[in-house]
């Protein structure tokens, strides 16, 4: 794999990780942040600026749309000529739009490219990247996104990545309130845990909110319940991507109830004081509902 130069803004509990094993697959890595951490093995810059200046690629991993907007607007003058713009956020369609927008006109080939697979995912270099971008740009992509993956899905034209995660997280929110709810039924009707879950990971109530998180303590021995609901997948950022998603829904105009009341049992949780507590933690409010 040729090594590259790369700028990498935005260093939090998953761009720091991601960053890092960057710097593993032996790519020089320059972070910039604005809160005060360092990449080991890596070099920090005082500026967005400063980091992408002469840099192959540029990476972002930033809160919102609003966040990307803005740093692309202050690089893309300092843009290397032909350099490669990766977006890793998870953002609103329009934001991600401006943000194609601006570096085509810098001159640079850009990539959406949203991830999943949470902070372990990140520091195992295990994430599902959801590409999307020009060929020549997911071409470009794919081996500088290699080192930090375990599967890149090349989803369509620019912003594809985008719709593809608010997609895949909304499917996320309603199977984890289905599956919620069926193993609340359950114990009221007398099943334990472990019998329900050894039927449904066999059935066709299959999915991987039961086989792979499952919201009750027990069958799934690395699932947050075993870990009293710590994240994992903080509850605050499932509410961002249904948020998102019902965003993209109504300027689709396409019919989500469904993601449209996950959405609002998730604000709940969260404005009940819930929001770092792991998402699957939904289960003690749903219980709390139970008559």
């Amino acid at each position: 794999m040729t090594k590259s130069s790369i700028a990498f803004i935005g260093l939090g509990n998953m761009g720091a990780p991601m960053a890092a094993n960057l710097v593993k697959a032996g790519h020089a890595v320059t972070g910039f942040d604005l809160s005060d951490i360092a990449i080991e093995g890596g070099a920090m810059a005082s500026s967005a600026v400063e980091a992408v200046e002469g840099k192959d690629v540029v990476i972002t991993m930033l809160p919102a749309g609003k966040h990307v907007v803005s740093v692309y607007e202050e690089i893309a003058p300092h843009l290397k000529d032909g350099a490669l713009v990766i977006d890793c956020s998870t953002i609103d369609v329009e934001s991600a739009k401006r943000a194609h927008e601006i570096a085509g006109k810098a001159g640079a080939l850009s990539a959406d490219a949203p991830v999943s697979g949470g902070i372990m995912g990140a520091q195992n270099g295990t994430l599902a990247f959801m590409a999307g971008g020009s060929a020549a740009a997911l071409d470009a992509a794919e081996p500088v996104l290699e080192p930090m993956a375990g599967r890149v899905v090349r989803c369509g034209g620019a912003t594809a990545g985008q719709a593809a995660k608010a997609c895949n997280n909304m499917i996320l929110a309603v199977t984890m309130i289905g599956t919620v709810e069926a193993f609340n039924l359950g114990r009221k009707l007398g099943l334990d845990d472990q019998a329900l879950f050894d039927v449904v990971a066999n059935a066709s109530g299959q999915s991987w909110s039961t086989t792979t998180y499952c919201p009750v303590p027990g069958p799934v021995p690395t699932s947050p319940a075993n870990n009293d609901y710590k994240p994992g997948f903080a509850a605050s950022l499932m509410l961002k991507d249904l948020n998102l998603a019902q965003e993209a829904a109504g300027s689709a105009n396409a019919a989500t109830p469904l993601g449209e009341h996950a959405r609002d049992l998730y604000a709940r949780f969260v404005e009940a004081g819930n929001g770092d507590v792991d998402f699957s933690g939904i289960i003690k409010m749903l219980e709390n509902d139970d008559g």
